[in-house]
C-alpha cells in the first residue's frame, strides 16, 4: 500500500483554506455593514439638517433638485469648512427664494408652495 501522509497534509491544507476563506468572508461582511451603516448616518445628519432649514422657507422655496443636491453634497463633504460652505450656499438659495413675496415673481431656481 501506498503512503497516505500526502493525501492526509492534502486534505489538511484544504480544511484551513475553507476555515480561512469563511473567516474572510465574515470579516467583509462586518466591515461592509460598517461601512453601510456610515453612509447612512451621513445621509441622516444631511437630511435632518435639510429638516432645519426647511423651517425658515416662505412660501417660495428652492426646488426639489436643489434639495437633493444640498443633502448629497453634504453627505460627500469630508471636511467641517466644506460642510459649512455648502450650508451657507444653501442659506443663500433660500435667502433668494424667500425675497419673492408673491406667486408670480417665484421663478428660476424657487417654487411656490
Amino acid at each position: 500500500m501506498g503512503s497516505k501522509k500526502g493525501m492526509e497534509m492534502s486534505i489538511s491544507v484544504i480544511i484551513v483554506a475553507v476555515l480561512a476563506l469563511v473567516i474572510l468572508v465574515v470579516l467583509l461582511a462586518i466591515f461592509m455593514g460598517k461601512i453601510t451603516g456610515f453612509e447612512k448616518g451621513v445621509s441622516k445628519e444631511a437630511q435632518t439638517e435639510l429638516i432645519t432649514m426647511k423651517i425658515t422657507y416662505g412660501n417660495c422655496r428652492p426646488l426639489a433638485s436643489a434639495e437633493t443636491a444640498f443633502t448629497t453634497d453634504l453627505s460627500k463633504a469630508e471636511t467641517d469648512d466644506a460642510k459649512e460652505f455648502i450650508k451657507a450656499n444653501f442659506k443663500d438659495a433660500i435667502s433668494s427664494c424667500k425675497t419673492n413675496t408673491e406667486k408670480a415673481n417665484c421663478a428660476g431656481n424657487c417654487v411656490w408652495g
